[in-house]
């Protein structure tokens, strides 16, 4: 999300192997934050503010989350979407250039690109080109009206009924779709580039592997951390750990 957006600070903090929770909770409340030093009441409000906040989530994704349960009252949360977003001003600006993309696409059905990602309408169908190559593919797409009267793109597709259905969607929503299927062509290509292993599993970014006690798990970490070349510039690590069973680390 960061790279694709070009939000510097936060790639900044994942290549110096920082605390993500505690950076973003410093860029927040413009003070320093440390996981067991000083403000480290705050790190829990950047963390919250992480898992809630990346795609478009507002005052109800940080109650989906518990903030209210962990402490926080009602009339911090608004604040807190709002610090989130002015500490994030390439993310948030990601959201709506993808947004606008997206109807443009649909309402001209022609080609349109913003932050190297290709969309079009073909057929009946909106793609959207991944640096891979590989496609994402939503049938059918309109523009409508949304229930606060502004124009959303709807599609077809299986929804939270699990029947056929028009499902809504905006720039926040096609971001994380975006973001989370270069994440598994990311661990594909890893998964490609580690195929004279034994691959027996893989859980979300983590792959399980079966070997024998003389391969280096080094030379395993430093193979799935290879950029691919469709994504250059991305800056990838790898860990692992050695277990006689799976499981977590």
């Amino acid at each position: 999300l960061a790279f694709l957006a070009g939000e510097k600070w936060r790639l900044d903090v994942f290549e110096s192997g920082g605390d993500i929770y505690c950076a973003s909770a410093s860029a927040m409340f413009h003070v320093p934050v440390e996981k067991h030093g000083v403000n480290s009441h705050l790190r829990q409000k950047g963390k919250i503010s992480e898992l809630a906040l990346g795609y478009g989530g507002s005052v109800g994704a940080l109650k989906a989350m518990g903030a209210l349960e962990m402490g926080l009252t009602e009339d911090e949360l608004k604040p807190l979407v709002d610090s989130w977003r002015s500490s994030n001003p390439n993310i948030t600006k990601l959201w709506w250039d993808v947004d606008r993309t997206v109807k443009e696409a649909v309402r001209l059905r022609t080609l349109t690109k913003t932050h190297g990602i290709n969309l079009y309408y073909q057929r009946g169908m909106l793609f959207i080109e991944l640096p891979s190559g590989r496609k994402l593919s939503y049938v059918k797409p309109k523009i409508e009206q949304n229930k606060f009267g502004g124009e959303s793109v709807t599609y077809e597709g299986t929804g939270n009924t699990k029947k056929w259905e028009r499902i809504e969607s905006y720039g926040p929503k096609f971001v994380e779709n975006i973001v989370q299927a270069i994440s598994r062509d990311i661990l594909a290509y890893a998964m490609k580039t580690l195929r004279h292993c034994f691959i027996c599993g893989h859980v979300h970014d983590e792959l399980i592997i079966e070997s024998s006690m003389g391969v280096s798990l080094e030379s395993v970490c430093e193979q799935m951390g290879r950029t691919p070349p469709w994504m250059k510039g991305l800056s990838l690590r790898a860990d692992g750990y050695e277990t006689m069973f799976y499981k977590k680390d």
